[in-house]
Formats: structure tokens, C-alpha cells, sequence
């Protein structure tokens, strides 16, 4: 993690991991996808460096409705690996 500066990742972990538990359990799809547009609007100004360490280069990561539940706890997966969490 030297690269990355804990207080972004841990930052990110926050906001990602309260939206997931929401969007998990959330049973309307309008909210749903402000979810996923608040997701995708964090993303596209979040540090370029998380963002590339979590997409592994796949520009669409968190930004496609068909990915988008897998993808957001692929990521909280691991930002919980960069944190040390689990």
C-alpha cells in the first residue's frame, strides 16, 4: 500500500461499503440506480491510483448496471485487502 494513501482507500471503503449495504437490500430499482450513478460519479473523481488498483484496468469497473452488484463488493474486498481488514 505504499503507493496508496490509507486515508483514500479508507475513505473510499466508507462510502462503498454503506452504499452496498444499502443497494443489497434495497428492494426498489429506482434506488438502485442512483446507487450505481453515485457510485459511477465517485469513481470518475476518486485518486486515479485506487481507481486502477481496483479495476485492474477495465475502464467500465463500477460504471456498467450488468457488473455493477459483483463489481462494488469485489471492491470493498479489496480495499478490505489493501486495510488489512479480514
Amino acid at each position: 500500500m505504499s503507493s496508496l494513501d490509507r486515508n483514500t482507500i479508507e475513505q473510499a471503503y466508507a462510502f462503498f461499503h454503506q452504499k452496498a449495504k444499502v443497494y443489497k437490500y434495497s428492494a426498489s430499482e429506482r434506488e438502485k440506480d442512483h446507487i450505481e450513478d453515485t457510485i459511477a460519479s465517485y469513481v470518475n473523481a476518486m485518486s486515479p491510483m485506487l481507481y486502477a488498483a481496483l479495476s485492474e484496468g477495465n475502464d467500465a469497473y463500477l460504471k456498467e448496471h450488468c457488473t455493477f452488484g459483483r463489481q462494488l463488493e469485489n471492491a470493498i474486498a479489496k480495499m478490505e485487502r489493501l486495510l488489512g481488514i479480514n
